[in-house]
């Protein structure tokens, strides 16, 4: 247990390192979900999904995202990620939340990252952002919205609420937002 509580995990973002606080438990069980539904769908297929890898972008950026698929096989070595991923997803935190959505998003953006998730425990929404012509652009936002919430939403309120969505990879991939969420 004291080689726990000493383990340090680290960032490095455009050379500065950054010292990472240890998930909650909700975090960790989104982050769970989303890696065992995009595991066994990708059992038996070219693309590997990782919780928690290092990524080795340059000298100057290294990360470990929450969830990240590699379909270049020999990007993946002993000591990590070596290179740019197809997929990152990142759980947000409140120590984490603001580097999530800026730095951490242009470097993405920067070194080619497919597509980048970022996902909101609090808000239980997921926005996709898919990498184009060299930089990103929203691909939608997905809701985790109950029969509750949806009880007291018009007709037009509830067709633009998005439910489900896909991993742009694999186009026969649909994951249920409630799925990710789920506790």
């Amino acid at each position: 247990m004291e080689a726990l509580a000493d383990y340090i995990k680290t960032e490095k973002i455009n050379g500065v390192v950054y010292d990472m606080s240890p998930a909650n438990t909700k975090h960790i069980i989104i982050q769970g979900n989303l890696s065992r539904i995009i595991g066994n769908f990708l059992r038996g297929k070219q693309c590997k999904v990782f919780s928690e890898i290092g990524v080795h972008f340059d000298d100057d950026n290294y990360f470990i995202p929450d969830v990240t698929v590699v379909c270049d096989r020999s990007k993946i070595t002993e000591q990590g990620i070596k290179g740019t991923p197809d997929f990152v997803a990142e759980v947000l935190s409140f120590s984490t939340h603001r580097k999530d959505i800026t730095v951490k998003k242009q470097v993405y953006e920067k070194f080619g990252v497919k597509e980048y998730w970022i996902i909101s425990p609090k808000d239980e929404t997921i926005e996709v952002y898919l990498w184009q012509n060299g930089k990103y652009e929203l691909g939608g936002v997905y809701h985790n919205a109950t029969e509750e919430d949806m009880k007291y939403m018009t007709d037009r309120e509830k067709a633009e609420i998005n439910l489900s969505l896909k991993l742009s990879l694999y186009d026969d991939l649909e994951i249920q937002v409630k799925d990710i969420f789920e506790i």
